[in-house]
Order: C-alpha cells, then sequence, then structure tokens
C-alpha cells in the first residue's frame, strides 16, 4: 500500500484553505456566483500550483468565476487578503469578471460567454510561429459551448494542430437558466468535441491528481481539451442546483460551508 508525500498534504492543505478563503471573499462582498466559482478552483489551483510555468499563459473565459481565480493568485502571493478585501468594491481592481487591467496574468477583460477560446487559439499560434514553447491554457463553463465562437475557436485549433493549446471546461451541467440538458439538449460534451479532431480527456474535476495528469498528457498536433466533471457548489448546501448560480451566501450558509471544509480559516 502506498503512502501520499509529504508534499500531497501540503497540497491539500493549500486547497483547503484556498476554498475557504473563496467562501470569505464571497461572503463579504454579498456576491453570488459562488457554485461555478467553488466548481472550478480545483482546476485552477491544479494548473497554477502544479503545472504552468512563467512563461504560460491562462485565459479565463468563464470571467464569472474571476473569483476563483483571485484567489488562487493570493494562494501564490500575487495578490494579498487586502486585495481580496476590495473584490467588486467601488474603484477595485478585482471585479466579478476580470477587466485585463491591473491583476498579474490577466490578459484579457472576459465573461461575455464565448470569447475565451479564441483567444487562447491566437496566442497558442502565435506561440507556434514564434517557435516558442510556451503553453496556452483556458478554462471554460460548459454552458458556454452554446456560443458558436467555441466550435469556430476548435475548429481553428485542430487545422492548425495547436498541441500547445489546452482547453478545460468545467462540466457541471447547470448555466444560468437551468440544467443544459433542458436548456439545449447539451449533456456531455466529449464526443462531440472528439468528432472534430481533438484529444479529449473526461476527468474527475475535483481530484487534483487526474487534473494534473491530464494537463500533463498531450498529443501531439492535437489541442487538448479536458472535460472536468465537477458539482456546482460542491461542498456547499445548495450544490449542484441553480441557486448556486445567483444567491450569495447568508451568515448561517457561510458559517456551514466553512465547517463543511474547516474551521481554520473563518
Amino acid at each position: 500500500m502506498g503512502s501520499l508525500s509529504s508534499s500531497s498534504f501540503q497540497f491539500d492543505e493549500s486547497l483547503r484553505l484556498a476554498k475557504l478563503r473563496l467562501l470569505k471573499m464571497h461572503h463579504e462582498s454579498n456576491l453570488g456566483h459562488v457554485g461555478g466559482n467553488v466548481s472550478c478552483l480545483d482546476a485552477l489551483m491544479t494548473l497554477y500550483h502544479l503545472v504552468r510555468t512563467p512563461r504560460d499563459r491562462f485565459v479565463l473565459s468563464k470571467g464569472h468565476s474571476a473569483g476563483a481565480l483571485y484567489v488562487t493568485l493570493w494562494s501564490l502571493g500575487q495578490l494579498t487578503d487586502a486585495d481580496l478585501t476590495t473584490f467588486c468594491q467601488d474603484n477595485t481592481l478585482l471585479p466579478g469578471h476580470p477587466s485585463g487591467t491591473g491583476v498579474p496574468d490577466v490578459l484579457f477583460a472576459t465573461g461575455s460567454l464565448g470569447h475565451g477560446p479564441s483567444l487562447a487559439a491566437g496566442l497558442a499560434l502565435a506561440a507556434k510561429y514564434q517557435a516558442s514553447e510556451r503553453q496556452i491554457y483556458c478554462l471554460c463553463s460548459d454552458g458556454e459551448w452554446q456560443e458558436g465562437s467555441c466550435w469556430e475557436a476548435l475548429i481553428f485549433a485542430v487545422h492548425h494542430k495547436l498541441d500547445n493549446l489546452t482547453i478545460l471546461i468545467d462540466q457541471n451541467h447547470l448555466q444560468g437558466f437551468g440544467k443544459t440538458e433542458e436548456i439545449i439538449s447539451c449533456g456531455d460534451l466529449t464526443g462531440r468535441i472528439s468528432s472534430f479532431g481533438a484529444q479529449v480527456q473526461r476527468i474527475n474535476g475535483h481530484a487534483w491528481s487526474e487534473i494534473s495528469e491530464s494537463l500533463k498528457n498531450r498529443t501531439p498536433n492535437k489541442p487538448n481539451i479536458v472535460i472536468l466533471d465537477t458539482i456546482k457548489g460542491k461542498g456547499l448546501h445548495f450544490a449542484g442546483m441553480m441557486e448556486s448560480h445567483y444567491l450569495p451566501l447568508s451568515d448561517e450558509q457561510y458559517e456551514d460551508a466553512c465547517s463543511r471544509i474547516g474551521t481554520e480559516a473563518c
């Protein structure tokens, strides 16, 4: 029987503290979109701590999950606690959707869904022309793939053999008006994307070891599409429910959420 290394325990603790800090930031700002931030935080933390190098680039296409990105940057010391207290306040550098200015590693203003894959594909093609080893990463929501621009970007990436491009899709099966299956008959995206000729991996989006492996497992001449099976609002009282898309946490709900994850940062 194997054992977890000390580095694994350290990263597990970093994840736990990041989740607590995300809850605190959203609660203090009285802001919704908690569910979509929670569902992608494992992926962002894994990407930034275990995979991404300083030369690489990242595009947050699902801009309403800016909080998860800000907390990830906080966990790396690129943003401070004082910065996070200004989240969604007047004159902040940390709006609810990234503004593309003043925040480390935020290249574009995003949140108008469907733009990220095209931006990332452009960065990947530029890196190819520059003979750079730079990797480009992009995080999308699954509902976002109802946008035609996402499929156009996929066609472009496959055609140009952009094997330096990885697109992560937070497949939590919920969007603004309900379940993706009910809004536009869009369930698991694996088969549809595979048919375009990309490499597609479908994994547990809350298992950092699987996320790390999928980000490193790339096929030559093919863009890497990682479909993250996640639960919107995982660990919260309204996990997997539409309420997690819109509603902020009450004091009681915040305390309950913290108790599920741990109490040290509350």
